[in-house]
């Protein structure tokens, strides 16, 4: 930690130079860098400070021999311990793009109206976690099933170190479940994708020829309330060189819609790019599978036992409610221990 602090002041002198901001892309790496910094170092203190009030405790309850001391030296030891471990996650997350945003976009795939309610139920499931971590979750984009469901949404996880957890989602969640359509009551297996990619502060670099562009406007869908508008705001973007198209439909008017789709544009050739000169597809995207049997990495099995395992690590957990309600941080914190003990090597990976 001495050594984040003697970076930290270092680069807190480099923004005092009179031409700090004369390179706008090095200042805002500089700051973004200096963000992290400060941030570790709170965590540290703060994790720091917890187990130094857990042993004064616990000294002192030794000392005085005072029983009633028992229930609060537990507590501050249980919350030195709940912010150990969330500190010792956070240093896994040491990807160049972790800090950033998450851009999410789920697919229903093979099952039909059963896997459109799927991914309806993710879509509540990440919803549900965003809300716990504190982080700011907005549908971008959303189209309805025909009976049920969705048939596609984006939308976009803020906060810090966003993408390093949640790319830990991106491959094929399975359901097995008694299906609330079949009249008969039979067991249904359904699938669903999760494409997870960052937002990339460089992108906003990415010049975009208009001629490229097939820009369409149509009228919000979606589950209603907010969503819906009355007039042709959302707007869809083609980019007709690579075939790239982005929506979005949730800002309140088209010219606001349209400015969100072109930074996603952007985002999106911006990671072709580095794609491209990497020349190896599974080194940034992950491993593309199909949206159906034998490609999960995760099963969700509500009947005729309940489950939920990732297969890629192995993680478990029998409380499949508590995993709807979005307590997934134990598939994301295994995830990122794997990740790291096998320097990268893991099916679903992305960046």
């Amino acid at each position: 930690m001495a050594n984040a602090k003697v970076e930290m002041e270092s680069l807190e002198a480099e923004t005092l130079e009179p031409a700090f901001w004369s390179n706008q892309a090095n200042s805002q790496t500089v700051l973004k860098k200096l963000k992290i910094l400060k941030n570790k170092i709170t965590a540290f203190t703060k994790v720091q400070g917890l187990y130094d009030d857990a042993q004064t405790l616990a000294e002192m309850g030794i000392e005085s021999e005072d029983p009633e001391l028992i229930p609060e030296a537990k507590e501050q030891a249980d919350a030195f311990l709940e912010a150990f471990e969330q500190l010792r996650t956070e240093t896994l997350l040491s990807g160049e793009y972790d800090f950033n945003n998450a851009i999410v976009t789920l697919h229903p795939g093979a099952g039909g109206t059963e896997s459109c309610d799927w991914a309806s139920m993710l879509l509540r499931m990440y919803s549900k976690w965003a809300e716990k971590r504190g982080f700011k979750f907005e549908i971008l984009d959303i189209l309805d099933g025909d009976e049920a469901g969705i048939k596609s949404v984006t939308f976009q996880v803020s906060g810090e170190n966003a993408f390093g957890y949640f790319r830990s989602e991106k491959g094929i969640h399975r359901l097995v479940r008694i299906s609330p359509f079949d009249s008969g009551g039979r067991r249904h297996t359904s699938f669903a994708s999760c494409d997870v990619m960052p937002e990339f502060d460089e992108a906003a670099s990415i010049d975009i020829n208009a001629e490229d562009l097939k820009i369409d406007t149509y009228r919000s869908g979606g589950a209603g309330g907010q969503h819906v508008n009355t007039t042709d705001s959302a707007v869809r973007i083609t980019h007709i060189p690579t075939g790239i198209v982005v929506q979005c439909q949730n800002e309140r008017s088209q010219i606001q819609n349209r400015d969100r789709a072109m930074k996603m544009l952007q985002s999106k050739l911006f990671l072709k790019q580095k794609e491209d000169r990497l020349a190896e597809l599974s080194g940034i995207r992950g491993e593309v599978k199909d949206n159906a049997w034998g490609s999960q990495i995760r099963s969700y099995v509500f009947c005729p036992y309940t489950l939920v395992k990732d297969h890629r690590t192995d993680e478990e957990t029998g409380n499949v409610q508590a995993v709807m309600d979005g307590a997934i941080d134990n598939f994301m914190n295994a995830y990122l221990i794997r990740m790291h003990r096998t320097g990268g090597n893991l099916a679903g990976q992305a960046l």
